[in-house]
């Protein structure tokens, strides 16, 4: 039963989270007006979320079926690996978190510290950084068999005492889950303050257009205030879900390597076990899913993907943008697609 079920549920969650990261990856490096600051970190997310998937997800179906396949050096790899997407992930969603932050609350210096260029630095700082972090685990892991009264199974596991992993997981725990959520929780709430408490984000510009032209033009400048700070909360709205999913689902497996560090013999329920697995799995399988669902750039963006907008092209508009949009609307009310 266990067997089964992890085979099904891991490649269900897997496929459809390879596929959709991979999409996030392919709609901003290919459409132009995708690639700001907040898509380059939700990219580094993907990315790291498909290394995830990739070198933990796929290597549990053979592990759970058979013992390890793949080697002495598929176990320093793909351990590193693991770690290595696990931790990205999570300082992606911090940067973009700071990102939103300072855009939103401090948006004079948002013009010079909120740009592409910057956000580029940022992330190969953060790959960087966690890649050389992440080295210590070809030290400490390695193959042993165990033998059994109906054969043998080699596993990938501790190289030493598990009492000597305490520190190391108990600063993983600090550093790539606590920090980043407490991080997380703070600046949303001062963000969520001034975009759904206050009315000042819309108030400078507004002042400001008002004092440069009348009538017409003052109606105008007042719908754009509107429309900017409408998307803006989408757009905050929609990490907010991220940054809450992480939060959630990395939980289980969070609180049973603490509790496990305490009591000995470990907790190694393997149902329990499996759960976990399959919440980090899904959280690294979600993402696209809420992008789709709660962002209309990146829903039009993956049906552009998917060649919707050619059934509209024999109706062309003047506009490049009324186009774009058009084709999305038309492909949503087709049954067939």
């Amino acid at each position: 039963e266990l067997q089964v079920v992890t085979i099904l549920l891991v490649l269900l969650i897997c496929g459809a989270g390879i596929a959709g990261n991979a999409m996030v990856v392919l709609v901003v490096l290919r459409t132009k007006h995708m690639v700001t600051p907040t898509n380059c970190y939700l990219v580094s997310l993907a990315v790291a979320d498909l290394i995830v998937l990739l070198a933990a997800g796929l290597p549990n179906i053979s592990e759970v079926v058979a013992s390890w396949v793949y080697g002495y050096a598929g176990c320093l790899c793909i351990t590193y690996l693991q770690y290595l997407g696990i931790n990205i992930s999570a300082w992606s969603i911090a940067a973009f978190t700071v990102e939103r932050y300072i855009a939103i609350c401090h948006a004079i210096k948002a013009q010079l510290l909120c740009t592409v260029s910057r956000a580029k630095r940022i992330i190969a700082s953060l790959w960087l950084f966690t890649s050389l972090y992440c080295l210590m685990w070809f030290f400490l892991v390695d193959t042993t068999q165990v033998t059994f009264s109906d054969g043998a199974q080699v596993i990938c596991g501790y190289r030493v005492s598990r009492s000597l992993y305490m520190p190391i997981y108990f600063l993983d725990f600090a550093v790539f889950y606590v920090i980043p959520l407490g991080l997380a929780t703070v600046l949303y709430g001062l963000i969520a303050r001034i975009l759904f408490l206050s009315p000042l984000p819309g108030t400078p510009q507004h002042s400001f257009l008002a004092s440069m032209h009348q009538g017409s033009s003052l109606k105008l400048s007042g719908r754009g205030a509107r429309g900017a700070l409408s998307s803006r909360k989408q757009v905050t709205k929609m990490l907010a879900v991220v940054v809450a999913l992480f939060a959630v689902l990395w939980l289980p497996y969070r609180a049973l390597v603490v509790v496990n560090s305490f009591v000995d013999p470990p907790y190694l329920n393997t149902w329990f076990l499996l759960f976990c697995r399959l919440c980090i799995y899904l959280n690294s399988a979600i993402n696209p899913i809420i992008y789709n669902l709660m962002s209309q750039k990146f829903r039009a963006a993956f049906r552009k993907l998917y060649k919707c907008q050619e059934k509209s092209a024999e109706h062309p508009a003047p506009s490049s943008t009324p186009v774009y949009y058009s084709a999305v609307k038309d492909c949503s009310h087709d049954s067939s697609e």
